[in-house]
């Protein structure tokens, strides 16, 4: 597939229905409308072609530059591929595909740390999510990498940018179902945080309540591993 029957297709597949649902999540107006179950068959067909995707990115068409995030190369993402696109960024929509191809990345880590910091919103975010993604993937990091950032979250999370504070809500959940000794400390903070006001804008979306999200996470988990070791048990 080369860039010009994928931008065909993409034209193809996007719908006037689409591209109203993704304008009020703040998708600007260069876009197709294609849904994810569309976008996710033609990463299928493009593979891994890095070198598409870079022109895909290019194109500054939003359902394009999601379609990128899927067709990179994690192995040929270099720090300067990170940059580049990170300040693309434009809408929170992006910023989490963009987001899922960075945590596959060798810089996860690295540019996770370094974006939390920063004072524009999607950066932030997907620095955040990047976070959030260690904790539910990379089981090396010690328990007080994650601890010290639950600070964080309780110090800042009411005074961030607001999809930011969707991000870092976002990260105090996998941090608290990553076992159970982070639960007991992600818990007690987000007891101590309180509501986490979002504006989602025009739309049906709305800010989990941490606490509760654990716990019922957590739930399930143990409900599935008793069910697992009963069938076993009969064997």
């Amino acid at each position: 597939m080369d860039i010009q029957e994928a931008m065909r297709q993409l034209e193809e597949m996007g719908t006037a229905q689409n591209r109203k649902v993704y304008a009020r999540h703040g998708v600007r107006d260069n876009m197709f409308g294609v849904s994810f179950a569309n976008l996710n068959k033609l990463a299928k067909a493009a593979r891994k072609d890095h070198s598409l995707a870079l022109e895909l990115w290019a194109t500054g068409n939003h359902d394009a530059r999601v379609l990128a995030t899927m067709a990179a190369d994690p192995s040929r993402a270099d720090e300067s591929l990170l940059e580049e696109w990170l300040a693309d960024l434009d809408s929170y929509v992006i910023t989490d595909a963009f987001s899922g191809f960075a945590g596959k990345t060798a810089l996860a880590q690295e540019k996770g740390e370094q974006w939390i910091d920063s004072d524009e919103e999607w950066p932030g975010r997907a620095g955040w999510h990047l976070l959030a993604n260690l904790a539910m993937k990379n089981q090396d990091l010690p328990d007080v990498y994650f601890a010290d950032y639950l600070k964080t979250i309780e110090d800042e999370i009411h005074t961030r940018k607001n999809r930011v504070r969707d991000a870092m809500n976002n990260a105090l959940i996998a941090i608290g179902i990553r076992n159970s000794a982070l639960e007991e400390q992600a818990l007690a903070a987000a007891a101590r945080i309180g509501k986490v006001e979002v504006d989602h804008g025009e739309t049906g979306c709305k800010t989990p309540d941490a606490a509760d999200y654990i716990r019922r996470t957590l739930e399930r988990r143990r409900q599935k591993a008793a069910a697992a070791a009963e069938k076993a048990s009969r064997r």
